[in-house]
């Protein structure tokens, strides 16, 4: 079948001809209709997370599905051929910028009933980590503060409103051209990261979710009141994600030292640091159908390439300028 390869890390994808997913026991065979470019891709594609993401190159690429049950393993009891699904592979079963994917039963969900096909594909990687930051991770409860950084990304546009939906006043970061956009997502507080500095305007936030890292990342400990929590998607990877993730000794090490200084600057100011790598969840998507079905949240898709075009899709990650998703879609 057809699929975009990465053979070697930094090296641009190429379509080839690979074989057929293997169907096991629990697993759903999905023909692909709608696949969402995350950031993820790039950063997997150049190696940056090679050290915890161990892949076998030639590795097929992508992180989201939407699309069409055509087989189910003799254990799957939840999907029937002709069911509309979406769903982020495990992280060790990524690959779905091809034609068909064998998924787990327990990673995948029905496509929410009032959103498109290419709306379904740009959703599960970002809205479980919109979840896990905010509902597990942050525990967002009313009347808290939450700043979202990069609130017109693929991330920031449904942590705004996930964060609304939970109760919380809401600031984000985003580009003047995009102010009014992230007010009609519920952001209560819109800052031009251009012109404007957060952390001379934010104090006594609850919870950040920082997609960007680096300086933005140690700002954002300094707008937090004591006992807040910075959570970041971006970097450093920490002890605890390392353990989580079942790292031999010498890599946990290494990712200690890589957070130790964010991990002191959050102590001496007394908030906490963590580092999220979003999991599969078919019960949360599950959950995220229903708040997308009821109108709650919605999904942005800013550009829709078609699977021709995967290899460029993937290398215009780095340029941004796109608001929400950008999505490959085969017909």
């Amino acid at each position: 079948m057809r699929a975009f390869v990465v053979d070697r890390y930094k090296e641009p994808l190429r379509e080839a001809e690979v074989p057929e997913p293997v169907v096991g026991e629990h697993d759903v065979l999905v023909q692909v209709q709608a696949a969402g470019l995350n950031v993820l891709d790039e950063k997997i594609r150049s190696g940056a997370f090679k050290s915890f993401l161990r892949y076998r190159l030639p590795q097929v690429m992508g992180n989201d599905v939407a699309g069409t049950v055509i087989g189910v393993g003799s254990g799957v009891r939840g999907f029937t051929l002709g069911d509309q699904v979406y769903a982020r592979p495990d992280k060790d079963r990524i690959g779905t910028f091809a034609e068909r994917i064998a998924v787990a039963e327990a990673d995948l969900a029905l496509k929410p009933a009032t959103i498109s096909v290419e709306e379904a594909g740009s959703l599960p990687l970002v809205a479980l980590t919109a979840w896990q930051a905010l509902v597990e991770k942050g525990h967002v409860r009313p009347g808290q503060r939450v700043l979202i950084h990069a609130g017109a990304g693929g991330v920031g546009t449904i942590a705004i409103q996930l964060a609304k939906h939970l109760g919380a006043t809401v600031a984000t970061t985003v580009s003047a051209r995009d102010a009014d956009f992230a007010r009609e997502l519920g952001a209560d507080v819109v800052i031009d990261y251009r012109g404007q500095d957060f952390e001379q305007l934010l104090d006594g936030y609850d919870l950040v979710l920082d997609s960007l890292g680096g300086k933005n990342l140690e700002k954002s400990l300094r707008v937090l009141r004591p006992g807040g929590k910075a959570i970041g998607i971006a970097e450093p990877p920490d002890p605890a994600f390392a353990r989580e993730a079942g790292l031999n000794p010498v890599l946990r090490l290494a990712i200690a030292v890589l957070s130790r200084k964010i991990r002191r600057q959050a102590k001496k100011l007394g908030v906490t640091y963590e580092f999220l790598f979003m999991r599969a969840s078919g019960d949360q998507l599950r959950q995220i159908s229903a708040l997308v079905d009821r109108g709650v949240l919605r999904p942005v898709v800013g550009r829709v390439f078609d699977f021709d075009q995967t290899a460029q899709a993937v290398q215009s990650l780095g340029k941004g300028g796109i608001r929400g998703k950008a999505v490959i879609t085969r017909a």
